[in-house]
């Protein structure tokens, strides 16, 4: 089998992706370490790994899951995920954990959380710290999922921190924004966000169960009203509130089918290329970003005038504007 079979040399990109894409999964652990490493030289073994995989990736339903901590992201997302098994696909599930500022070490296991899921020979789960990173996603989520792509899963469920930072970052990663809310409605409404309630494609309310059970039937229907006030993030689809109970799994066949509906539909609009063209040119200009900050703090001349400025900003003797632009002067050589 190839689970079983010797895991390709990193030092390789071609020979390591072939195996990728014949579904080795420990060929599959080894592309998203060596995609998640900060190394210079792993870097661009990545980046010739990524060119032999691109050919086979773009065919998954990419599925962004974010809600407030305790909504019970994890919960639904491993029924969502065994739902999706039970009708004939393969899973993955990048589920993002929230990390420590101070270690940058992750604080949930995501695995313990997806027991079942996790046995399940159709999934492949992968907990990610976020190190920092706003809107609750990995640095490197969005090449780890076209890795999974390639691999052969055909449905990418990524799971995000849902901390209220940057829901965007999420919403450019996927096909379908999923929002997860609890029971409530009334006064919690007001709390929610207008940004996020723009951004998602389905909402959900969950642990619509027991004595919740009619509290979630109503807080849907306001939610329902609310949205219909808001632009539709693509044309001609409202996005539907549904509810479910991912403990006793009711409610998650109606949300597949769901995401199954709009899928067809932006398909058929060509809404879903027009989507994913726009989320490739910002990620190129993310690259942009993030490459350009990287080589200004590696300047020689900014890193010696650093420790200086910082102090002054810090003990208010200079203002961080007038910092910033002492920085940026010793990187231009003015």
């Amino acid at each position: 089998m190839a689970d079983i079979e010797k895991s390709p040399s990193v030092d390789d990109p071609a020979q390591l992706a072939a195996a990728v894409c014949a579904g080795n999964r420990r060929a599959l652990a080894r592309a998203i370490t060596l995609i998640e490493s900060t190394r210079g030289d792993h870097r661009d073994q990545a980046e010739r790994l990524l060119e032999h995989l691109l050919p086979h990736t773009g065919g998954a339903a990419r599925i962004g899951v974010s809600g407030v901590p305790g909504v019970g992201k994890s919960t639904f997302i491993e029924a969502f995920g065994l739902n999706w098994i039970a009708a004939g696909h393969k899973v993955a599930v990048l589920a993002v954990d929230p990390s420590s500022q101070r270690s940058g070490g992750s604080i949930l296991g995501d695995k313990t959380r997806m027991e079942q899921l996790s046995r399940a020979p159709e999934a492949f789960i992968r907990p990610s710290p976020t190190a920092g990173t706003l809107g609750g996603v990995a640095r490197r989520t969005r090449e780890v999922l076209l890795a999974c792509e390639a691999a052969g899963f055909d449905v990418v469920l990524i799971e995000t921190v849902g901390v209220g930072q940057s829901e965007t970052a999420v919403a450019d990663l996927v096909d379908m924004f999923l929002l997860l809310l609890l029971p409530g409605g009334g006064d919690e409404l007001q709390g929610i966000k207008r940004g996020i309630m723009e951004l998602a494609d389905l909402v959900v309310v969950n642990k619509a169960d027991g004595d919740m059970a009619a509290a979630a039937r109503r807080s849907a229907a306001e939610y329902a009203n609310a949205i219909r006030l808001l632009h539709p993030t693509t044309s001609d689809w409202i996005p539907p509130v549904l509810t479910c109970s991912s403990l006793e799994n009711a409610g998650i066949d109606e949300i597949r089918e769901m995401t199954q509906k709009f899928r067809r539909q932006v398909e058929a609009s060509g809404a879903l290329e027009q989507r994913r063209s726009a989320q490739a040119r910002r990620w190129m200009w993310g690259e942009v970003d993030e490459q350009l900050l990287a080589a200004f703090q590696r300047h020689p001349a900014v890193r010696a005038k650093l420790d200086s400025l910082e102090r002054q900003v810090s003990e208010a003797e200079i203002t961080p504007s007038a910092a910033a632009q002492a920085l940026l002067e010793a990187f231009r050589g003015a």
